[in-house]
């Protein structure tokens, strides 16, 4: 049972593109999260299942929606239009705290790999941190190993940037910066 709230509701933006749609995360996308965060293949680059429970994704979600609040941007739920399904994630991560930018993530149902939407979500993505928000640069965190992460980062524009430990694990930080997407042709 919800309680009656007390204060409004964040105002996060929604995203379409052809295929998909961006929006906030809500409680019942929790289930979907949970699957996707609980499956080991899924998550073989991103630390392993670390809580594939939904207590656990309804957990990530409040982490995701605080992220919103406090940035004033972050990571949305992705959305299937043919099926209504919530497929995945995409969007930014920052922290203040050794963090080395605007982090652009996206992770998806392994049913879905290989369609192309990972690419066509972070892209809806991408343009809106350079065209909305006004970021400079965006990275994308890849395992070296992650040979498909690496190719939506390709198609993203992003090029190998720097190295990066990120818990213990070597990481590279694919990026792109503003000026390179502009001269992309994409304001």
């Amino acid at each position: 049972m919800t309680p009656n709230r007390t204060c409004p509701a964040l105002d996060i933006p929604t995203l379409e593109t052809e295929r998909l749609v961006l929006r906030a995360f809500t409680a019942a996308d929790a289930g979907p999260l949970a699957a996707i965060h609980g499956d080991e293949r899924t998550m073989k680059y991103l630390g392993g299942v670390t809580d594939g429970t939904a207590h656990g994704a309804f957990n990530t979600i409040l982490g995701y929606l605080g992220h919103w609040h406090l940035r004033g941007f972050g990571r949305w739920a992705v959305v299937e239009k043919t099926s209504g399904r919530m497929i995945g994630r995409t969007g930014f991560y920052e922290n203040d705290h050794e963090w080395p930018g605007n982090e652009l993530g996206w992770t998806f149902s392994r049913d879905v790999w290989g369609k192309g939407f990972a690419t066509e979500a972070a892209m809806a993505a991408r343009d809106f941190g350079f065209g909305k928000i006004g970021m400079t640069r965006v990275f994308s965190m890849i395992n070296p190993d992650n040979t498909p992460s690496q190719g939506v980062a390709k198609r993203l524009g992003q090029s190998p940037w720097k190295p990066f430990v990120f818990r213990g694990h070597e990481n590279m930080l694919w990026s792109i910066a503003r000026e390179d997407w502009l001269s992309r042709g994409a304001a």
